[in-house]
């Protein structure tokens, strides 16, 4: 089963570390990375280049506007798709991203179940 997992992080948080700091964060998710693309669950992973764009339909137009949420102080920073046995595998995934342990706070990951070509959920 492949899972979407969205990593959040705080803009603040993350783009006031200093630089050894996130040459080492990045370091550490690349060697994580390269660890899933070994054992074969890596299905894709990218960085978002710039904050996204809600489009939301508001009386029948569609509206645009930046980011998903109203106020929010986390954004989804990056992503990346695991094919796995089961959720808790992908879970223990998640468990052991390092951006998770990385500083004090600024973040989490979400994790989506994605659908098959059918369309099921499985």
């Amino acid at each position: 089963m492949k899972y979407l997992m969205l990593i959040y992080g705080n803009e603040e948080i993350w783009g006031s570390l200093p630089d050894g700091d996130l040459t080492t964060l990045i370091e550490k998710v690349n060697a994580f990375n390269e660890s899933l693309r070994a054992s074969g669950e890596l299905v894709d992973v990218q960085g978002l280049v710039s904050r996204p764009r809600s489009v939301r339909i508001t009386t029948d137009t569609p509206v645009v506007t930046d980011g998903p949420y109203l106020e929010a102080k986390e954004y989804v920073g990056s992503y990346f798709v695991v094919d796995v046995d089961d959720e808790q595998r992908a879970l223990e995934i998640a468990r052991d991203y390092p951006g998770l342990r990385f500083g004090t706070a600024g973040g989490g990951i979400e994790i989506w179940p994605l659908m098959t070509g059918d369309g099921a959920d499985h």
